[in-house]
């Protein structure tokens, strides 16, 4: 059963190498780390919610809104195959109603922030930036060529958009929701501006990202996505 049904586009994509040990604790049961040659990965991910309906149904004011959030990325044995997917620890949204329904239903980390997009087209030039605010405003900003490019097989940009799964921590429970897409173009990144301040927002374990450099920068074009009804499965 579709729980959500909306479009994820325009997603800024920052990436950092993380010790894994870091991440041990918010590991849900029955998961393990995923790597991309050797190295373990969290990114914080700024994209547009657009044309968002719930059961179906279209929630007015509620429709068309900006997302930034913190994952890591996860599989699970099931069978003979893996479920590769991601964990995440915070996703700010700019309406309440918003962050209710998914800590209720979903019993992920939502935090309602005000929050602020600009995405400009200009020649062959294409600009994302997402801004969210507690007391000051932190902000990611992308600038990349506006000419979208296949996604390369194994590559970087293919380990982190090509995990279906989402896979929550509940005490000493884990749920699951499958996230249907098909395979995602994207930009090739100029430059990009970072201005947060992970300890503020993401708390001890995510200050050192304050002082280190991503690994990589991404821009996916996004598309259409389902969400399915979650599960629990430990």
């Amino acid at each position: 059963m579709n729980f959500l049904k909306a479009e994820w586009r325009k997603l800024a994509i920052i990436n950092y190498e993380i010790n894994p040990e870091i991440l041990t604790k918010y590991l849900p049961e029955g998961t393990e780390l995923d790597f991309y040659k050797g190295k373990c990965y969290v990114s914080l991910v700024g994209f547009m919610f657009l044309n968002t309906k719930l059961l179906g149904l279209s929630i007015p004011f509620h429709r068309n809104f900006e997302e930034v959030n913190l994952r890591f990325y996860v599989k699970k044995k099931e069978g003979n195959e893996w479920k590769r997917g991601v964990v995440f620890i915070k996703e700010i949204v700019p309406k309440p109603a918003l962050s209710f329904v998914a800590n209720s239903i979903y019993k992920e980390n939502y935090e309602t922030m005000p929050m602020q997009n600009l995405i400009h087209e200009k020649d062959n030039e294409l600009l994302i930036k997402y801004s969210w605010k507690d007391k000051t405003w932190h902000s990611i900003e992308v600038c990349a060529e506006n000419e979208p490019l296949k996604m390369e097989k194994d590559s970087e940009f293919e380990f982190i958009t090509e995990h279906y799964w989402g896979f929550t921590k509940i005490g000493n429970t884990t749920s699951e929701y499958e996230v249907c897409h098909p395979k995602w173009n994207y930009y090739r990144v100029k430059n990009y501006e970072i201005e947060i301040d992970f300890k503020k927002i993401y708390g001890n374990d995510f200050e050192y990202l304050n002082h280190q450099d991503p690994i990589s920068v991404m821009l996916a074009e996004g598309s259409e996505i389902e969400v399915k009804t979650k599960k629990y499965i430990i």
